[in-house]
């Protein structure tokens, strides 16, 4: 494969990966769970890794797979990951969009589908000449897929918006062909091409659901349509993808249980996983619309995508890898990264490439009026650095603002909770800013570490020291600061771990204040919700507190065992 070919199926990938909050907004069909953005970053996932080879990538697509979207798209990917060129794109793109076709038990145009019927199109006659002018042609065909999608899909007209799947899938090519191109001009706004197509319309009203959406892998010997007939009795929406022995198999059922016993009466369960529809589509949340400015942050606050929806911040997420799996952090399971830290598996953490950072500013500022970008400290990260370049020349009219917060984890998530709330309090976007900055130092943390061996794994610690240090019991107490992580204490049990956290709590909050304290855990969620946050309440009893999993690119150097706490007694 052509490293450019390569560089182009990543390229794709990052730029979904900006664009995944949109896609949850408009998400109504075939039901209104706001997870098609977020399904199709897992889904796609292993083709960040496209080094690894075609034939494991393919591997990897069927087990990570989820949702309608994501089953679909890496069908088509396993065909289309036979080209290598744009000159032998035809065929694969034709054996991918067949494949998808094929993967649905009741395929609906109107949805991604139609977007690659519209490709195989636009590719069928190989141009004289490969350039600019076919990649604009291609994706002129694109777009009028997607926007045909509306009058397709009734339930797509009725909400006012295109199909977010399909929507996705032409992101995703989009930022495939101009890299593949090596196209200078830039790319289309999102906002201008799907003009009055990318807001769900106030009159439209999810329905309600009941049932479970299952996403598994069995182990299986026999024909193909003789199962999948089998299946579609079993549920509605079925995907199945086939690789050799193993079925891939995503549908909505009416009893999760049940589900997974008659899918066990066709072959091994090997992988399982279920979510409640019912409870998706409860908390389905429309992201704020209107805000006088909005607030973007890094996912490395302590803060996840559940939190921060409610709110209507964007998160900007850094990288967690175990083994050949790697995902945005805010899409990791954090009990599968602590039991795997436990493990002794390997584990390390990146930065989203400039690439994918850039268009996750593209994004924001498309969408929003201004934007306050309360950014993880610039001794932790390249993140601030990056932002500030990329506004140079792309934010003319001053509308982005970034802040360096010093902070990471704790103190910059319990930061981005005060300010968002603050920003849906009032219209004055520079008051908005103000509050950030005056704040900023205000926020205080105490993170409390279990093991050191995890910050020697990661070369943060000698191993010597971690082994003399765990033997005698040391356990570091750190705070992140401006200079960087600093240690503030040793304690040798979770009694005196909280003892301590108490007595700082206690030198700086009088205890009848309204003072905002975050809990952070990592594999520890019942000791931290159950001893550590009564004790808190019962001497803060004014104080809101708030329980939150500790960022994962903290937890992945700090380990399993670690907590915190962050406070803040906000100013307005």
């Amino acid at each position: 494969m052509e490293p450019l070919f390569a560089q182009a199926l990543i390229a794709g990938v990052e730029r979904v990966t900006a664009w995944a909050d949109l896609l949850d907004d408009i998400n109504v069909f075939p039901i209104a769970d706001g997870d098609t953005g977020r399904n199709l970053v897992v889904s796609l996932s292993p083709l960040r890794r496209i080094a690894m080879g075609r034939e494991k990538i393919i591997r990897e697509l069927l087990l990570s797979a989820r949702g309608n979207s994501g089953n679909i798209a890496a069908r088509f990917f396993s065909g289309f990951l036979m080209a290598d060129t744009v000159r032998h794109l035809a065929g694969p793109i034709r054996e991918g969009r067949d494949r998808a076709w094929q993967a649905v038990s009741d395929p609906k145009p109107g949805t991604m589908l139609t977007v690659f019927d519209a490709l195989v199109k636009a590719v069928e006659e190989p141009p004289a000449t490969y350039d600019h002018l076919w990649r604009q042609r291609v994706l002129r065909a694109l777009e009028g897929a997607v926007l045909s999608t509306p009058e397709l899909l009734p339930r797509l007209k009725a909400a006012g918006v295109v199909d977010s799947g399909a929507l996705g899938i032409f992101i995703y090519l989009d930022g495939f062909f101009n890299t593949l191109m090596e196209s200078s001009e830039g790319y289309r706004p999102i906002t201008e091409i799907f003009r009055n197509h990318l807001q769900i319309s106030p009159a439209f009203q999810e329905n309600e659901e009941t049932g479970y959406c299952v996403d598994t892998v069995l182990h299986i010997d026999g024909d193909d349509e003789e199962t999948i007939k089998r299946l579609s009795v079993i549920g509605e929406s079925v995907v199945v993808l086939r690789d050799g022995e193993y079925l891939k198999v995503h549908l909505h059922a009416p009893d999760g249980n049940k589900a997974r016993r008659d899918l066990a009466a066709v072959g091994d369960v090997v992988r399982w996983s279920v979510d409640d529809l019912g409870a998706q589509v409860h908390s389905f949340r429309r992201r704020k619309v209107g805000q006088t400015i909005h607030i973007m942050t890094d996912a490395a606050g302590s803060v996840n995508r559940e939190n921060m929806a409610e709110l209507g911040v964007t998160l900007l997420d850094s990288y967690i890898a175990v083994g050949d799996k790697c995902l945005p952090e805010a899409h990791f399971t954090p009990d599968e990264l602590y039991a795997a830290m436990r493990r002794g598996e390997r584990v390390s953490t990146s930065q989203a490439s400039v690439y994918e950072r850039r268009e996750h500013y593209q994004s924001v500022l498309q969408r929003h009026p201004r934007v306050l970008y309360l950014c993880v400290g610039s001794v932790f990260t390249g993140n601030y650095a990056a932002a500030l370049e990329w506004k140079k020349t792309n934010d003319p009219e001053n509308r982005f603002t970034i802040l360096d917060t010093q902070a990471a984890s704790g103190r910059l998530g319990i930061l981005v909770v005060a300010t968002a709330r603050f920003a849906l309090k009032t219209h004055d976007a520079d008051a908005v800013i103000r509050f950030a900055r005056e704040n900023a130092e205000r926020c205080k943390e105490y993170v409390f570490l279990d093991k050191l061996q995890y910050l020697a794994a990661g070369g943060r610690l000698s191993r010597s020291s971690a082994f003399f240090g765990d033997m005698l019991h040391m356990k570091p107490v750190i705070s992140p600061l401006a200079e960087g992580a600093k240690k503030v204490g040793v304690v040798r049990n979770r009694a005196e771990q909280l003892a301590f956290a108490l007595e700082k709590l206690a030198a700086d909050l009088t205890g009848n204040e309204k003072a905002l304290i975050l809990l952070e855990y990592t594999d520890n969620c019942a000791w931290v919700k159950e001893t550590v946050q009564p004790e808190i309440a019962r001497r803060h009893p004014e104080a809101e507190i708030l329980l939150h999993p500790m960022s994962l690119t903290s937890g992945a150097h700090m380990g399993p065992g670690t907590w915190a706490v962050a406070f803040l007694n906000a100013r307005e």
